[in-house]
């Protein structure tokens, strides 16, 4: 796969080096992580949410951490005791330890995670503030502005 060199950008641009940094490492192949499955839909306007398939952890084994927009979902099982005499001839049911990271945009914040049926489900909201939304600037005719200037001048 090519690389690409965003030093160009770097001389013209202010205040996005996170965004190209995080370009350049969706080019560079994972560890090939696939486990657990999961999905992520939007539930709403600014609503998200993860679905994990985490079949056998229960909710003390699983741990959810939000730290500088990246979201850390670790899953440890603990050991299991089989009972005397009892042998264990498949194993499709994986037990292996995990750690999923997700990438979180600016604003997006966690509200809850809640397991059902052996799903993880993290519900996330983007909550932006009030001073970067968007806002209506009024529009006044320049004759009014320049009445103005002279009567305080001629004050």
């Amino acid at each position: 796969m090519r690389h690409v060199d965003f030093s160009p950008l770097y001389r013209s641009t202010v205040g996005f080096d996170r965004l190209f940094t995080m370009l350049d490492s969706l080019g560079q192949p994972e560890t090939a992580q696939t486990y657990p499955p999961y999905n992520i839909e939007r539930t709403g306007e600014n609503a998200y949410r993860i679905s994990m398939a985490v079949a056998g952890f229960s909710e003390d084994e699983i741990s959810i951490e939000a730290h500088r927009n990246v979201l850390t979902v670790k899953g440890e099982r603990k050991d299991e005791n089989n009972s005397e005499g009892s042998e264990l001839l498949y194993r499709g049911i994986a037990s292996r330890s995990f750690e999923r990271r997700f990438q979180l945009a600016d604003h997006v914040e966690v509200e809850g995670a809640t397991l059902k049926n052996g799903l993880l489900f993290v519900d996330l909201k983007r909550n932006i503030p009030e001073e970067l939304k968007p806002r209506k600037i009024a529009i006044t005719s320049s004759s009014e502005k320049a009445k103005q200037i002279e009567a305080k001048a001629a004050a």
